[in-house]
C-alpha cells in the first residue's frame, strides 16, 4: 500500500459528516491498524468505517439535532418539562432508551447506600449526562463527561448548563487516555466491551486509573437485537477477571436490560 495511504484514508473519513466527529486521534488509531491489514486505502477506508460503525455508530439515531435539543430544554418551563425533554432525547441512544422504563428504579438502587455525591465522572457518557436529573446527587454537585462524539459533547455541555448542572465536557477516547479527574462516583455504563474491541486491556486499565470513591460499571444482558445469549453469566465473570486482584467492595445489581457492580474502591 501507497506510504501516503494514512493521508488517503484519514481524508475520506474527514469528508463524511458522520466520522468527522469523533476523536481524531481514535480515527487515526483504527485508521492505521486497518492500513495494516488491508490491500488497499479503498479497504482500510471501509473497514475503519466499519469499526467506527460497531464501537459508537450503532447506538446513535443517524441524525441528531442538537440544536433543537438546546432550544427544547431552553423552553422548558420547570423540572418537570425539562424531564420530559430529557427522555425525548435519551431515547435517542440505544443504551439510554433501553433504560428509559426503569430509570427512576436504577438510580435509586444504585445510590441507595452511597454518601453524598458532590462529583461524578461519567466514562464513554453518551447522552447519559442528561440522566443527572434522576439522580439524589448532593446540592451544587459537579458533572464531569467524556466521550469520542466531539459534537454531543459540545452540546451536552451547553444543556448541563441549561439544567442548572455544573458541567465540564471532553472530547476524548477513554481507551487511550482514561480521564483523571478525581471524584466521588464514575460511571462506565455498558463501556467496557466496546473499549475492549479496541484494546482487551482497556477495561481493566480504565477501572485501575479512574481516580474515583466508587465505581459504577454495567454490562448488557442483551444484544443490541434484544437476544439475552447468556449474556449475563459471561459478562459478570469477565467483570471478576478484571478485578481479581482488587482489594475492592463490590455491590451487584440487576436490571432488565442491565447488570450493574458498584465498586468501593476506598
Amino acid at each position: 500500500m501507497p506510504t501516503d495511504a494514512l493521508e488517503v484514508v484519514m481524508a475520506a473519513l474527514a469528508a463524511s459528516p458522520k466520522y468527522v466527529d469523533v476523536a481524531p486521534d481514535l480515527v487515526r488509531r483504527l485508521a492505521v491498524g486497518e492500513i495494516a491489514k488491508r490491500r488497499t486505502a479503498k479497504e482500510a477506508t471501509k473497514a475503519t468505517k466499519e469499526k467506527l460503525h460497531q464501537i459508537g455508530g450503532a447506538f446513535l439515531s443517524p441524525s441528531l439535532p442538537y440544536a433543537r435539543w438546546l432550544a427544547d430544554l431552553r423552553a422548558a418551563p420547570d423540572a418537570v418539562a425539562q424531564r420530559a425533554v430529557c427522555t425525548a432525547i435519551m431515547a435517542n441512544h440505544t443504551s439510554m432508551r433501553e433504560r428509559l422504563p426503569f430509570l427512576t428504579d436504577f438510580y435509586a438502587a444504585i445510590f441507595a447506600d452511597l454518601p453524598p455525591i458532590h462529583s461524578v465522572l461519567d466514562v464513554a457518557c453518551g447522552l447519559h449526562p442528561l440522566a443527572a436529573l434522576w439522580m439524589p446527587l448532593a446540592p451544587g454537585a459537579a458533572y464531569h463527561a467524556s466521550d469520542i462524539y466531539g459534537s454531543m459533547m459540545g452540546f451536552l455541555g451547553e444543556a448541563l448548563g441549561v439544567l442548572g448542572i455544573a458541567g465540564q465536557t471532553t472530547w476524548a477516547d477513554a481507551s487511550v487516555t482514561p480521564p483523571r479527574t478525581a471524584v466521588d462516583l464514575a460511571f462506565v455504563l455498558k463501556a467496557l466491551p466496546t473499549l475492549e474491541q479496541l484494546d482487551r486491556d482497556a477495561g481493566r486499565r480504565l477501572l485501575l486509573r479512574i481516580d474515583a470513591r466508587y465505581l459504577v460499571v454495567s454490562f448488557p444482558r442483551q444484544s443490541l437485537g434484544g437476544r439475552q445469549k447468556g449474556m449475563s453469566a459471561f459478562y459478570e465473570a469477565h467483570f471478576q477477571e478484571l478485578i481479581v486482584d482488587q482489594p475492592w467492595d463490590v455491590r451487584r445489581l440487576t436490571f432488565p436490560t442491565e447488570l450493574v457492580f458498584i465498586i468501593a474502591k476506598r
